[in-house]
């Protein structure tokens, strides 16, 4: 039985100071947000007045809640329960001290059953954590708090604080489940799991423990009844024949239901769990064509490259998808509305993994729950980014206690497939190695509580790519240029950004400043210039305008700019997913940064817009990660008329299947006129093997700058044509 609690907030300069004032407090949230709703502020996001919140980080806040009427049987037990905290607090009871925490993702889980209708129950949350005065993103350096809320190049300094889960009254049985996991082990060859439940109790007592089983098709496979004398319990079965969970395109995502009941004595239902669980082997391999490339022939020799291709159920799959970042700058107003919407957007981009970066939150157990649903296979990062988290004594501490919450909340998931310990970790900025403390700790960790799933321990590692983040290089080569002559093991992150649409822009930036773009202002605090604070130039980040107008000219209304830029974007992405799909097996992932973004910017490498947009690059690239597909490598974006124009054709093919041969043809397209180029009749290829194809040499024609378009058409499969817009100059 669950009691909601009716919650207010007032903050002050000291932990010993009670506030002059309170304010009605919405939970789950942040202070923040109670604050700007009770002083009627615009909303954060289109008013952009992150600075006036800049206060509220080096305060403290004091919920406060009275204890509604209730009723505590002598056999029932009384819980103060909360899924997280941000970030430290205290919990006291009618002023007593009854709890004291670091860290955002351990529970709080607290009996309080000699408490009184009446009692006030507070939750004092101190001060945003910072190792040092100097005010940017390495402030959290020595705490367990997720670093992109202290400003990023996609996310204005704006540091949440407070309850930002669930915290209500529980009234639980004295003797309860405490837990109810069920893990297994697949046979080599997949015929058979073998299942076993533990299971936790309360206390030890007089009850029976009955296990359901049920089929993704919720059919009862069995119900067993067990009596159990002790606190503990674990139960041993077996399955023959299961149906494997698989990633999306791969085959079903299935799940079975298990369920589990404790009774009284006789016969009443005292306590229930239900799970779904998915049975997968996972594993992190090397393919043939990796070892071949793996290591540096010389004497001596050098590293090899980490392992970095999945291997599901002993098939070795190929990994398109995004990096995930928090989709609200506020943890605590992520709904599960919000979090469906993006999950289903990335399902429908043919996507099967997202990489959940370590500068934001670990998203709740909704996020893994429709990921277990959908295919989505999850690489999840520890809250560490860009920083070097020393090793001390204190923050390890924190670290061990968070880093357990997570991988016990977590690892029943099927969809979680890779544990990583953050995001670039072993680079010159911030120099941290695999023997670091936090690294041994997490890896240690993550074999001790999860041994089957596989860990790294940051990206990149040797052979990863990050980057490149725009469509032009400082050297002028394009992504069409860098991607064909790179030769990453995986490209784990790569962009190209754009503008958002003229409908955002014009509710985020003031008329004033809208056209042209400034470089100081909104354009700037909104991220479309400047992004990285004290660094000038990158092609004025992340507008990119240089960029624009060097292929389209002087740019003459907002509408062209963002045309155009968004143009980029979309013919970019779409090169970079089929050129790293094109280097499989020695490439094995192509991960865009990023998919969504937490508050609406003026620019950005996102494909969603907040709270989601769809940008045109998220159709490019649904395109571009369908299962099958014609494609067409081709050399640069720019041509000029007289030049030789020379795709080379592809078929590109991710499916679990073998295809029949059959033809391929190219047109060139410009304006109303057409030229046939090529048709290509290819053979049939293996599952989840590319085929390449014939090249074409054409000399295009003398014709208007404009653009022209390259059209591939698979003869009986239209749901495998691609088709890419390209700038044609006139001859020089």
């Amino acid at each position: 039985m669950k009691i909601t609690l009716d919650w207010e907030v007032g903050a002050s300069t000291d932990d010993k100071i009670i506030p002059e004032a309170f304010i009605p407090a919405t939970v789950p949230g942040a202070v923040q947000l109670d604050w700007a709703r009770a002083h009627n502020w615009p909303p954060v996001e289109e008013a952009g007045n992150v600075e006036d919140y800049r206060w509220m980080e080096d305060s403290y806040w004091r919920y406060c809640a009275r204890l509604p009427a209730f009723t505590v049987s002598d056999d029932e037990r009384l819980f103060f329960v909360c899924g997280g905290i941000d970030y430290q607090f205290e919990v006291r009871l009618h002023g007593d001290l009854v709890l004291e925490q670091q860290g955002m993702f351990t529970p709080v889980e607290l009996d309080i059953s000699d408490a009184q209708p009446g009692d006030i129950l507070e939750v004092l949350v101190y001060p945003a954590p910072k190792s040092h005065p100097k005010s940017d993103n390495t402030q959290p350096n020595q705490s367990c708090k997720p670093a992109v809320s202290y400003g990023w190049d996609f996310h204005p300094r704006l540091v949440p604080l407070g309850i930002w889960q669930e915290a209500v009254l529980e009234i639980r049985p004295a003797c309860h489940l405490r837990r109810a996991e069920t893990r297994y082990t697949l046979a080599d060859d997949y015929s058979c799991v073998e299942i076993t439940l533990d299971i936790a109790l309360s206390v030890p007592s007089n009850v029976r423990v009955l296990w359901e089983l049920r089929d993704p098709d919720d059919t009862l496979l069995f119900t067993r009844e067990y009596p159990l004398h002790d606190a503990q319990l674990s139960i041993n079965t077996s399955l023959a024949h299961p149906a494997l969970w698989w990633p999306n395109g791969q085959g079903e995502a299935a799940r079975y239901s298990s369920e589990v009941t404790l009774l009284s004595p006789q016969g009443t239902i005292v306590d229930h769990h239900s799970a779904r669980i998915g049975f997968r082997r996972v594993r992190l391999v090397t393919s043939a064509a990796q070892w071949d490339d793996r290591e540096v022939d010389t004497i001596p020799k050098g590293p090899v490259k980490p392992p970095i291709t999945l291997e599901i159920n002993g098939r070795m799959i190929f990994t398109k998808g995004a990096n995930w970042v928090s989709p609200d700058i506020f943890p605590g107003r992520i709904s599960d509305d919000l979090l469906r919407e993006q999950l289903d957007l990335a399902h429908a981009a043919h996507w099967n993994l997202l990489r959940c970066w370590g500068g934001a939150i670990v998203q709740r157990d909704a996020f893994f729950d429709i990921c277990d649903e959908c295919g989505l296979m999850v690489w999840q990062e520890f809250p560490l980014a860009c920083n070097r988290y020393e090793g001390t004594s204190a923050y390890l501490r924190v670290l061990d206690q968070e880093s357990r919450a997570i991988i016990l909340r977590l690892r029943e998931h099927p969809s979680l497939v890779i544990w990583c310990g953050g995001n670039e970790l072993d680079m010159s900025w911030s120099k941290m190695t695999e023997q670091d403390g936090a690294l041994r700790l997490l890896n240690s960790n993550c074999y001790q509580l999860d041994p089957a799933r596989p860990f790294l321990m940051t990206s990149p590692l040797m052979g990863m790519g990050h980057g490149g983040y725009w469509f032009l290089q400082w050297d002028e080569r394009e992504v069409f240029q860098i991607f064909a002559e790179a030769h990453c093991t995986a490209y784990t992150e790569f962009g190209v950004p754009a503008p958002a649409s003229v409908e955002i822009l014009t509710r985020i930036i003031p008329a004033a400043e809208l056209f042209p773009p400034r470089t100081d202002g909104a354009w700037k605090s909104r991220h479309g210039y400047n992004a990285f604070g004290d660094i000038e130039n990158l092609r004025n980040l992340w507008l990119e305008l240089p960029t624009i107008t060097k292929y389209f000219g002087e740019m003459t209304s907002l509408t062209t700019l963002v045309e155009s830029g968004q143009l980029l974007q979309a013919e970019g992405l779409k090169c970079i997913y089929e050129e790293a799909r094109r280097q499989k097996p020695v490439c094995a992932m192509a991960l865009t940064w990023c998919f969504n973004e937490p508050w609406p910017t003026a620019a950005n490498n996102s494909l969603l817009s907040w709270p989601s947009h769809q940008k045109p690059s998220y159709s490019a690239v649904r395109q571009a990660c369908r299962p099958t597909l014609a494609s067409a490598r081709i050399p640069k974006f720019s041509w000029r008329a007289g030049e030789w124009f020379t795709p080379e054709l592809w078929l590109l093919h991710d499916g679990a299947t073998a295809l029949a041969g059959g033809s391929i043809s190219a047109v060139l397209e410009c304006g109303a006129q057409r030229w046939p180029l090529l048709t290509w009749d290819y053979a049939g290829t293996a599952a989840n093997t590319n085929l390449p194809g014939p090249s074409i040499r054409f000399l295009l024609p003398d014709l208007p700058f404009g653009r022209m378009r390259l059209l591939i058409s698979a003869i009986g499969h239209s749901d495998w044509n691609s088709a890419y817009t390209l700038l044609l100059q006139e001859s020089s």
